[in-house]
């Protein structure tokens, strides 16, 4: 049955086979990269669309985008998936806004992947059973980069009611945060909040996500020696619940070429700060042109991850320009990490 692909306001068809059906092995981009581009219909979205937060509610794929606008500000579009490649809709208009989003900052004391201000880098979660999904995200406005955290109820976010409660600033003031992710479920009766990985796994438990406080968090940047992940930037998507344990993906990079990569660790069920299990290497990394061209090239970074089928969808925005996605078995990405095998990036070539 031929499927149709929407990319930059324009529409092609093709022939696929369903991914969920495949036995693979290792990490592969999908044929079809980039699943999503900026628009330059739309003025909020036309310089880039990249870095995607995703989840799997009923049986649709539902994706919250990092765009920038003419503007110079970042704000968050939305788009749905039946089969976790091919976008089926689109809003026309940004879905969250950070503040007024009126800053226009004359400087930045911190690169900020080529905005000026609003939201940023999307991480959405529903934590159980609850009738309400949480979103963390990088709130850039006169006051820095913070760790910003907002939420909505299922059933609006479902009918695209965009009725977000306002959001609180969950990061200290005055300092540089970002990659802060709620697990999907409370551990020994509370929310967890992973703030850090670096130089440790650092999980914040609290009994309410209201009101909460600033928590304090350190990072250490100190590089790593003989090993691929020079630079350990922090945690990728929610983490992802597993029979093996909490599936982690993270970001890093190496001292020679100051590329984006992507780790993957299992952490233990009962207590996260415990790493059960490690990739030898990367298992998804900047060597396709998509990925290596625009606004900053060489960059892959996983924010949304989301298990369908027994297929692992990892969304990631392509050189700070698209969204893309990679994929892989479940089964056999989690057996190959925990066998120390790898699992290490497969290229898929791209048919003609």
């Amino acid at each position: 049955m031929p499927i149709q692909k929407t990319i930059r306001g324009t529409s092609k068809k093709k022939k696929r086979q369903h991914t969920s059906k495949r036995k693979l092995s290792f990490v592969k981009k999908h044929e079809y990269n980039p699943i999503l581009t900026s628009n330059s219909e739309h003025y909020w979205e036309l310089s880039q669309t990249f870095n995607p937060s995703s989840i799997l509610l009923g049986d649709k794929i539902h994706f919250l985008y990092r765009a920038v606008g003419a503007d110079g500000i970042s704000r968050l579009g939305y788009a749905v998936s039946n089969d976790g490649v091919t976008i089926e809709d689109r809003q026309l208009h940004p879905v969250y806004e950070h503040g007024s989003n009126r800053y226009l900052l004359s400087s930045i004391s911190y690169p900020s992947g080529g905005s000026s201000g609003g939201a940023e880098d999307p991480r959405i979660v529903r934590v159980g059973k609850e009738n309400k999904l949480y979103m963390t995200y990088t709130a850039c406005d006169d006051s820095g980069l913070r760790v910003g955290l907002t939420s909505i109820s299922l059933d609006d976010f479902l009918c695209k009611d965009w009725k977000w409660n306002a959001p609180a600033l969950i990061s200290p003031v005055g300092e540089v945060h970002k990659n802060w992710v709620l697990f999907p479920e409370k551990i020994g009766g509370q929310y967890a909040i992973l703030h850090s990985i670096r130089p440790k796994i650092a999980i914040a438990y609290v009994d309410s996500l209201e009101s909460l406080l600033p928590i304090e968090s350190s990072y250490s940047a100190v590089p790593e020696l003989h090993t691929w992940e020079k630079r350990i930037r922090g945690a990728g998507p929610p983490p992802i619940k597993t029979k093996g344990g909490w599936l982690l993906f993270y970001h890093a990079m190496d001292s020679d070429t100051g590329k984006y990569k992507v780790g993957a660790m299992l952490l233990d069920l009962l207590d996260p700060t415990i790493i059960r299990h490690r990739s030898r290497g990367p298992v998804l990394e900047p060597d396709q042109s998509y990925e290596n061209n625009g606004f900053k090239g060489g960059v892959v970074y996983v924010s949304g991850a989301v298990v369908k089928d027994g297929t692992i969808f990892l969304y990631y925005g392509g050189a700070d320009s698209c969204v893309c996605v990679a994929y892989s078995n479940l089964e056999s990405f989690l057996e190959k990490l925990i066998e120390g095998k790898g699992p290490k990036l497969k290229k898929l070539k791209r048919k003609l």
